[in-house]
């Protein structure tokens, strides 16, 4: 399965593919689409988007991931990031490719451990789970987090279908339970410029 992780900012919007084959994970490459600062916001818009039409063609990614903004103090900035986030959206979602959502807090537990973690934190476990993998940018790393992330809830998601892990056992397998004890006293049972780095 390859996944593309976005990172959506009206800037500079970082992008990472992986390729994910149940728990074993490769660098595909990572990179930025920048929009150009003196064009008005619909073109920027338009770049984001032709960018990222453009590295969906290239590497053909079968599913997509996007990190989920947080609202900044600065309503207008919030506004323009809401909008290019709705690019990183509906992009991959128009050549139909099915698109997760996540929270940073989620995308740094997937990858470290815990929903705390720095960047330099994050960027250490992207360097131990995709070995020989080139970081373009700060925001091609985090786009590389959320497409592990992604990739480990496939995974999670099969077994669950499969029957392989039980979701309410804390990822133990799912097996025959033993019968409840009952009290018998009680009766109570107890394109813009895309800038990339390829393997």
């Amino acid at each position: 399965m390859r996944v593309v992780g976005l990172d959506p900012g009206l800037r500079h919007m970082g992008w990472g593919i992986i390729e994910a084959e149940g728990h074993s994970l490769r660098h595909i490459a990572n990179g930025v689409i920048k929009s150009t600062q003196s064009k008005d916001l619909a073109q920027r818009l338009v770049e984001l988007h032709d960018g990222l039409s453009q590295i969906l063609t290239d590497f053909e990614p079968q599913e997509a991931a996007v990190e989920v903004t947080l609202a900044n103090k600065n309503p207008s900035s919030t506004l323009k990031l809401g909008m290019a986030r709705g690019i990183a959206l509906v992009t991959p979602a128009l050549a139909g490719l099915p698109v997760g959502e996540y929270l940073p807090m989620i995308v740094k537990k997937a990858v470290v451990g815990t929903g705390h973690a720095t960047k330099d934190q994050v960027g250490m476990m992207i360097g131990r789970l995709l070995p020989g993998c080139e970081i373009a940018s700060a925001d091609s790393a985090d786009a590389l987090a959320v497409a592990i992330c992604h990739a480990h809830q496939i995974a999670t998601r099969r077994k669950w279908t499969a029957g392989q892990e039980d979701p309410l056992s804390g990822g133990r397998s799912s097996g025959p339970k033993p019968a409840a004890k009952i009290d018998r006293k009680s009766d109570v049972i107890g394109r813009a410029d895309v800038i990339g780095r390829a393997r």
